[in-house]
Order: structure tokens, then C-alpha cells, then sequence
């Protein structure tokens, strides 16, 4: 899998049906309708999230490499 940045992972997110609910310090908090849980994405300027952080992400969000 090939780190990306919290802010690319933002507009995927965006795209996949997550809505922005708020923004506290450098985390944006998402949070879909269908579904319980809610996304906590770091967006630390212009780094790559670490791989372990964007495994945990997709897997929440339901994301495949493809995407």
C-alpha cells in the first residue's frame, strides 16, 4: 500500500459519502450516516500519513487501494 497524505485521504473520503462535522486542531473528524463509527484524519501539513494509521483509516471507511 502507498502512503498518501491525510489531505488526499480527506477528498477520497469526501467522495466516497463522509461529511466533515468538525475540525479540532489538526484532525478532521468525518462521520457517515450508514454507518456507527466516526474518522478521525490527521492532516499534518503536506505529510504522508504512516502506513499503520492509513490501513486503520480505510479500513473504517471501508476503502479499497483503488480507490
Amino acid at each position: 500500500m502507498k502512503s498518501i497524505s491525510g489531505k488526499k485521504l480527506c477528498e477520497i473520503v469526501d467522495k466516497k459519502g463522509w461529511t466533515l462535522k468538525k475540525i479540532t486542531g489538526s484532525h478532521h473528524i468525518y462521520q457517515n450516516a450508514g454507518k456507527p463509527q466516526i474518522l478521525s484524519i490527521p492532516v499534518h501539513r503536506n505529510q504522508d500519513l504512516k502506513i499503520g494509521t492509513l490501513k486503520a483509516l480505510t479500513k473504517i471507511a471501508e476503502l479499497t487501494e483503488h480507490d
